[in-house]
């Protein structure tokens, strides 16, 4: 270094100065000084491209349950991605000339003759949010003490994944999505349903490539859930609470999308935009909040993290439930995220619930209990393992786990078998919903699917247009040529709801589905109250947890 600090620099020698001029540039050819990071990001920001984290992490719009029906969910929160703001190129059109790059832009890729170039994805708002758009896809009517919704269009929305990429869509279909035989891709590219940058596709064969959006439109049926209404029990500036209804999912998932909370609130009480601040099995009754306010819904969150929020929930067990306290501290493992079920395993998280016997009516107990951690199934997998499962839990008081149905974390049998055991038995009642699996879900390790929609066959599809006759009016589908029709609205509010509900080419059409009993909709276990350092909210203790209720 020169005197007071400076770089010194080499002296340079005739002959060696073009070595020297070589080795700086090596060194710093590399490097980028965070003003040029910022200058690159902000220019990627600006033309809608994204780096692959950004494009697998943003939260956007809609929430996504599966595309198509039968692929299984991928672990972490799901959302309805935005399609790319681009068209397919066939790769014989002419392409543009690149642009003039400048400060902050990107040179376009031009891509080479015959190749097909994909619009970069578009940049998606933050957040989870339901419009009046998608409460309009269908309506509500009331049968038998159920709540249902008429079947309706809808497009199942995706990028495409890593796995797809170089692989056509032949193939994708035929080894991911098996809930339907290619026979009925086919019929839906010809009914134009299938979509790939916006662009109807035109052949199965097409290869993929990353970035490329996915559109399939669908015919949706939805499980019917219990006919009691979601009542409010608070509402303030900051929060919404209501008292949740046994068998109504708290958001979409799975086949649920208007059959769940945030919709009924937003359709009939006018309660948009709101953030859930916990969750609730979906058989699970009692105390539900939302904030209004991301803000809150973050202040809420903190509290959560910092263990001031109190839980207390009341639930029917079978049997004398021991008198005294009872404080159970077993780790709890997930068995299968897709099939959500749990268990106590020493490689489980740890947890801890504090049980309270309230009453005995000499066949079954109430219980207060008091959750200390946030578990999946804390309180169910915990009563399981001390021998006094709730009452009418339709997975942990299953024979599927054994004679002593998984008394002292007993289970003579692996997780394979108890999972195709549990799939099994709800499948031969037809109460698949009570796992959020449909038939398409079944991979040939839990189960050789025995759906009719698996076995459908191209001579079976053409026949589809006849279709079973509906209640409520509804006349029969007259038959149609697939080769021919068009099937999918462009949008579905466009198109009259009684129109929707027969479609040719949806095998849940020609299925007939008996509907659940109402008392079949509920399990005894209900959030009776939730208490912050600045709110305590309580629900009504249910009709089941009285001292004088009998079975029936």
């Amino acid at each position: 270094m020169w005197p007071g600090g400076r770089r010194r620099f080499p002296i340079l020698v005739p002959g060696y100065f073009n070595l020297w001029c070589l080795r700086f540039a090596r060194t710093w050819s590399g490097r980028r000084t965070p003003m040029a990071e910022t200058l690159s990001t902000g220019a990627e920001e600006a033309s809608g491209l994204r780096t692959p984290a950004q494009q697998n992490g943003d939260a956007g719009g809609d929430v996504r349950d599966e595309w198509p029906p039968g692929l299984p969910e991928p672990a972490g929160p799901e959302v309805e991605l935005a399609p790319g703001d681009g068209k397919q190129a066939t790769g014989n059109e002419e392409q543009a000339p690149a642009a003039a790059v400048g400060p902050g832009k990107r040179k376009k890729r031009r891509g080479t003759p015959g190749e097909r170039v994909v619009p970069p994805p578009k940049k998606r708002r933050a957040g989870v949010s339901f419009g009046d758009e998608h409460f309009a896809e269908t309506s509500y009517y009331f049968e038998g003490g159920l709540r249902k919704v008429r079947p309706y269009y809808f497009d199942f929305r995706t990028y495409c994944k890593g796995r797809w990429v170089g692989h056509s869509l032949l193939h994708v279909f035929s080894t991911e999505f098996r809930a339907q035989p290619l026979t009925y891709y086919e019929a839906a590219v010809r009914a134009g349903r299938l979509h790939l940058n916006e662009e109807p596709v035109q052949d199965l064969s097409i290869v993929l490539k990353d970035n490329d959006f996915l559109r399939n439109t669908v015919h949706r049926h939805e499980p019917p859930v219990t006919a009691e209404p979601v009542r409010l029990l608070a509402e303030n500036e900051d929060m919404v609470v209501v008292d949740k209804p046994s068998s109504i999912p708290v958001h979409p998932c799975g086949r649920f999308r208007h059959n769940t909370v945030i919709f009924i609130l937003g359709k009939e009480h006018q309660l948009k935009e709101l953030h859930p601040l916990h969750r609730l099995d979906r058989l699970t009754s009692g105390v539900l909040m939302f904030a209004k306010t991301a803000a809150v819904s973050e202040r809420i969150h903190e509290q959560v993290r910092d263990r001031q929020l109190e839980k207390e929930y009341v639930c029917r067990v079978e049997g004398e439930f021991p008198a005294e306290d009872v404080t159970c501290k077993e780790p709890i493992l997930v068995v299968s995220y897709k099939v959500g079920v749990c268990r106590v395993d020493a490689r489980g998280k740890p947890c801890e619930t504090v049980f309270q016997r309230l009453s005995y009516n000499g066949h079954s107990s109430v219980v207060r209990c008091r959750p200390l951690t946030g578990r999946t199934h804390q309180i169910r997998v915990h009563l399981q393992f001390l021998g006094h499962p709730i009452l009418n839990d339709p997975i942990y008081n299953s024979m599927a786990w054994g004679p002593s149905r998984g008394r002292g974390g007993h289970i003579p049998k692996t997780d394979e078998e108890l999972l195709r055991d549990l799939v099994a038995e709800h499948q031969a009642k037809q109460s698949l919903d009570v796992l959020d699996l449909c038939e398409g879900n079944l991979s040939s390790g839990l189960m050789n699917s025995t759906a009719p929609s698996s076995e459908l066959g191209k001579d079976c599809l053409e026949d589809l247009a006849a279709s079973a006759p509906k209640t409520d009016g509804v006349a029969e589908a007259a038959p149609q040529d697939l080769n021919t029709m068009t099937l999918a609205p462009k949008n579905a509010a466009e198109t009259d709801v009684e129109n929707q509900e027969i479609d040719p080419l949806c095998p849940e059409c020609r299925l007939v589905r008996q509907d659940p009993l109402p008392q079949d909709l509920v399990m005894f276990l209900h959030a009776l109250r939730y208490k912050g350092p600045d709110f305590e909210y309580f629900s009504p203790m249910p009709t089941w947890a009285q001292d004088d209720w009998q079975e029936d």
